[in-house]
Order: C-alpha cells, then structure tokens, then sequence
C-alpha cells in the first residue's frame, strides 16, 4: 500500500472504533472462504461488519483512537469486528461460531472504551440482548394490567428496572437488570391509634351533717 492509502485506510479504522458500540478482534487463521462469509453474514444480521485489518494499520488506528491493545493481540492473521448496535447479539454470533468452528479464537475486545479480554468477551453471550429485554418489559405491562393492584406494583417495580436496563444498555447493569428479582411489597399494617379515654372524675358527696 502507498503512503496515502495506509493513511486512509488508518482513518476509516480509526473512525470505526471511535463510533463503534464495541470493537471484537479475532484470529480466523484455517477458515474457509465460505466459512468467513457466513460469518459475516451472520454478523451483518445483527449491525456488525467483520473486517480484516493489518496488524500495523489497526495498531496506529487503535493509538491514534486512544484506545491501549495489548501487542500480542494484534498478531497473527486479525479480523475487527465493528459493533453498531447491541454488541450482546454479536457476542452470541461470535461464541457460537467460534464452537461450530474452533478456528475462530476471539481474543479480546473494546467497550465503552475498556478493554475486554477473550473470556469477558464471551461472558456477553451470557447477558440478555435489547430485544429480549423488550420483550420482558412488554410482558410485566401486559401483566400489570390484568392483575391486582399488589401484584400490579411488584411487575411495575421490575418494569422500572429492566427500562434503566434498556436506558443505559451496560452489560454489567444488563445482567443486573435482568437476573434481580424484585421482592413483592409486604402488606404493612396501618397502626391505628386509640383515642385517649377522658377518666369522669367523681366529686365526694357532701356529708349531711
């Protein structure tokens, strides 16, 4: 490559981690042509591109980003997983190929501007997706409405918690979000109070003399 296109090639790899939701890097050294474009397939499914970088391109990018990846991730043949959206479904796509296809190594990634390494990345597999939290959330407004007002404030309180799931969308505060389980309100008892009794005072009789 000349000059001018390594610097290119530098910035268009560089913008992508910048605005990309994650970044994933990948060694696919023994995959088959068709199997790397079923895999990308299955990525752009979920808004993720699957691209082979060269190492010493994505090394100036990911320095140029401000971003710190370690060397002995960016060796080897590397492909960049760029992540649009929810980086969870990418995470799947990724874990489940890499065990249909062991040639597939995931080596770490980048989110909200942290490093990942291999194992963190793949425990996001393990996290429930946007849509699924969605489609929890559907669920308890559904139930709300038909059932009694007790019952009713219990699936609003873990509503409200899988919606601050979905506002923030971290996959710390996901798995939060979807594994807590909100306790039912006890029925607290209203105390009641007594009115004070007013004691009849009694005067003596007079004494007849």
């Amino acid at each position: 490559m000349v000059r001018a296109d390594k610097a290119a090639a530098v910035t268009e790899v560089r913008e992508r981690l910048e605005s990309a939701t994650a970044t994933v890097l990948t060694e696919y050294r023994g995959l088959t042509v068709a199997e790397l474009a079923s895999l990308r397939a299955e990525l752009r499914k979920n808004d993720a591109e699957y691209k082979v970088v060269k190492n010493t391109l994505t090394r100036i990018a990911v320095r140029d980003a401000g971003f710190e990846v370690p060397s002995e991730l960016l060796t080897g043949p590397t492909a960049v997983t760029f992540c649009a959206g929810d980086p969870v479904p990418v995470a799947k796509v990724l874990r489940k190929f890499s065990r249909d296809n062991p040639e597939l190594v995931v080596k770490g990634s980048i989110l909200d501007g942290k490093l990942l390494d291999a194992g963190d990345t793949l425990k996001l597999a393990d996290l429930a997706s946007r849509e699924e939290l969605l489609s929890r959330l559907a669920g308890l407004f559904t139930a709300t409405v038909a059932q009694p007002a007790r019952l009713a404030q219990a699936n609003l309180t873990k509503a409200v918690r899988l919606f601050a799931a979905l506002q923030e969308r971290k996959p710390a505060d996901t798995a939060s979000a979807v594994t807590e389980t909100a306790a039912s309100p006890s029925d607290t008892p209203t105390p009641e109070g007594s009115a004070p009794e007013a004691a009849a005072e009694t005067e003596p009789a007079p004494s007849e003399a």
